[in-house]
């Protein structure tokens, strides 16, 4: 049986009603094309299930069609949903993703990351948190003249794009309406240490309380460090506690469904005697029950973004005129679910 043919970016351009040079200003993400032709074309390239042919790209300009993703530990709901959006942003860019883990030896990952710059020759690189804020690999990073996309950095801040969202005022908001329902007595697990969103977010959450004269109780604040087992040992401490809080605050929500486990464990019902939130809304808040109250953290729209600016082509470098633009703050949206109530009387 003869395989089908593979459709050509002629066979797309045709379909499409435009040229191959519009068929090829789109894929590569180039600004001058209008909206009403970046539908035709993106249209035509689903009905077809054309694919690129990378090769050839790269030999007709100057760039890989390779991006670059490093990350430390993709043991959580927010890494994994990153990964999977920066997959698909590539594929819709006509892009590959190459991902690279970072250790605790930084020499060794230093190396391995300039290996795949040299091997690959991405056209940019994304550095999701903690490596984003790593000074030895921003430094060789630079001295590489690489270019690279940075989500959530809490640290020099003034040397490539980087996008990002108020933590801060989300855990505000989100404290402000657990206060609203009548809890006075709210926990936190703070998140890593490591990283700059953990130190926002906890922020967030005692200048709520402290905005509406509350008290900080000592008992009710844990450290935590964005995983499922850190959450439960420090839900398992705040919950042993003499004096228990009504409402707990946790930094993800990994950390706050394992908070919901221990609440289980202690007999307590969820949000009746203890209300629960989270924070990213990733698949975690929808696979517990009862579903957790959270933060939506536009994860896909960060993935997206990051890519486009790579994909853009434009130098990234510290030198560049325009890096007062560098910063792109992304919108949030608080999920009220099930998991939190107004106190009862």
């Amino acid at each position: 049986m003869t395989a089908p043919m593979r459709a050509r970016i002629q066979d797309v351009a045709e379909k499409a009603g435009v040229s191959s040079m519009t068929v090829s200003r789109v894929l590569s993400q180039h600004v001058k094309v209008s909206d009403a032709k970046r539908e035709l074309v993106m249209q035509a390239v689903k009905a077809l299930n054309y694919r690129p042919n990378v090769d050839a790209r790269r030999l007709a300009g100057n760039k890989s069609y390779l991006i670059g993703l490093l990350y430390v530990d993709l043991d959580n709901s927010y890494m994994s949903k990153f990964l999977l959006s920066g997959l698909k942003s590539c594929r819709s860019s006509g892009h590959h993703l190459v991902v690279d883990q970072m250790d605790d030896d930084h020499d060794r990952s230093i190396a391995s990351v300039q290996e795949l710059l040299d091997v690959t020759q991405v056209d940019g690189l994304i550095l999701l948190p903690p490596v984003c804020d790593d000074p030895k690999l921003l430094a060789a990073l630079q001295s590489a003249n690489a270019r690279f996309v940075r989500i959530a950095p809490e640290t020099q801040l003034n040397v490539s794009p980087y996008i990002c969202m108020d933590d801060y005022q989300a855990s505000f908001d989100l404290t402000q309406r657990l206060i609203r329902q009548g809890h006075t007595k709210i926990g936190h697990i703070i998140g890593n240490p490591n990283q700059g969103a953990s130190r926002l977010r906890y922020q967030g959450y005692l200048d709520a309380l402290s905005a509406n004269a509350i008290t900080v109780c000592p008992d009710f604040v844990e450290q935590g460090l964005f995983t499922y087992e850190s959450g439960l040992a420090a839900a398992k401490k705040i919950l042993s506690a003499v004096e228990k809080p009504t409402a707990i605050f946790a930094a993800n929500d990994d950390m706050a469904a394992a908070v919901l486990s221990v609440a289980h464990m202690h007999g307590l019902a969820v949000p009746e005697a203890l209300s629960i939130a989270g924070f990213d809304d990733g698949h975690m808040a929808v696979s517990v029950y009862p579903n957790l109250t959270t933060v939506r953290q536009p994860i896909q729209k960060m993935a997206e973004l990051a890519v486009t600016i790579i994909a853009s082509g434009k130098s990234l470098n510290e030198k560049d005129k325009d890096r007062d633009n560098y910063r792109n703050v992304l919108g949030f949206e608080i999920i009220e679910r099930e998991s939190t109530a107004t106190i009862a009387e």
